[in-house]
Formats: structure tokens, C-alpha cells, sequence
């Protein structure tokens, strides 16, 4: 069955363990501005959120790159970049509409989101549990219900 990487977004504190704990696991030192996720704060609306690779079916940063350095893996359904052909012209960063490409400057390379070969780190250390790796057909349903739960808020307010 696939997995995502499902995010809760009412559940982050804005902690940012994700990035820390991304960073060390990709790098070896804590250095949040090198990770994968990224979590972006709305001050306007007090309200912070990771934001990462949605390894998206149809991906953008993929039908972008001119040396084909970004492929799908299916077994885990992530994309993937293979640094023997990537040629560093980042247009899978301009491409993402997530903004989850990244550059690691130290690296001199593009970065993303692999989902740690199937065994998310950022999601063991999530104390809120609002990242989660979950099948698809679970995130389907909680999305539903939140949906539904959202629905019916609506149409109480109306009726009042």
C-alpha cells in the first residue's frame, strides 16, 4: 500500500524538531536552513506549518528538468534526484509550486524531501503527531471527516 507524508496542520506547535532532526539525518549537524521541510510561519494569523515535497503524480520539478535527473520511485512513490545527472540549473526549484525544492548552498545542490527511504525521521520526532506517514487510503478518510466536520460547522452557523 503507498504511503504519505501527511501533515496536520492544526496540530504544529512550530516547534521546528522536524527541521532540526531533517537536518542532522541529511547532514550530520544541526543546521535547519539544510533540511528538507520547512516549517512557515503566518504571523498575521499566529498559525505555523511544515511544508514539504508532495511528491506530487504529475510533478512539476520532474517534466522541468532537461537531463531527466528527477524520477519517481514507485516502490515508495517519492521522487528522487540523481545527483550523477542533476547539471544544478535549478528549474525543479522555480517549478514546484510548493516551494518545498530546496538549495543546500554548502552542497551547492538541490534538495527535497525523500521521505528518508519509507521511514520518515521528521515523523518519529513530531511530539504533536502532526506529521504522520499514514497509506493513502487513511489520509483519504481523515481528510474526509475533516471536510464533513468543517461542512457541518458551516451549515450550523448558517441555520443559527
Amino acid at each position: 500500500m503507498k504511503k504519505v507524508l501527511m501533515v496536520d496542520h492544526s496540530k504544529c506547535t512550530g516547534c521546528r524538531l522536524c527541521e532540526v532532526v531533517c537536518s542532522v539525518k541529511k547532514n550530520g549537524a544541526v543546521n535547519p536552513t539544510r533540511a528538507r521541510i520547512a516549517v512557515i510561519k503566518w504571523e498575521t494569523i499566529c498559525v505555523e506549518t511544515p511544508m514539504l515535497c508532495q511528491q506530487c503524480e504529475s510533478a512539476p520539478c520532474m517534466a522541468v528538468c532537461p537531463v531527466k535527473a528527477l524520477a519517481r520511485d514507485e516502490g515508495i512513490g517519492r521522487v528522487t534526484i540523481d545527483y550523477d545527472l542533476c547539471i544544478g540549473c535549478r528549474f525543479c526549484v522555480a517549478a514546484c509550486p510548493f516551494g518545498a525544492m530546496g538549495v543546500d548552498s554548502l552542497a551547492r545542490k538541490v534538495i527535497k524531501c525523500d521521505l528518508c527511504d519509507g521511514d520518515p525521521t521528521c515523523v518519529k520526532f513530531c511530539e504533536t503527531k502532526a506529521l504522520q506517514y499514514v497509506d493513502a487510503s487513511t489520509a483519504n478518510i481523515t481528510k474526509m471527516r475533516e471536510a464533513a466536520g468543517k461542512l457541518s460547522e458551516l451549515l450550523r452557523k448558517s441555520a443559527a
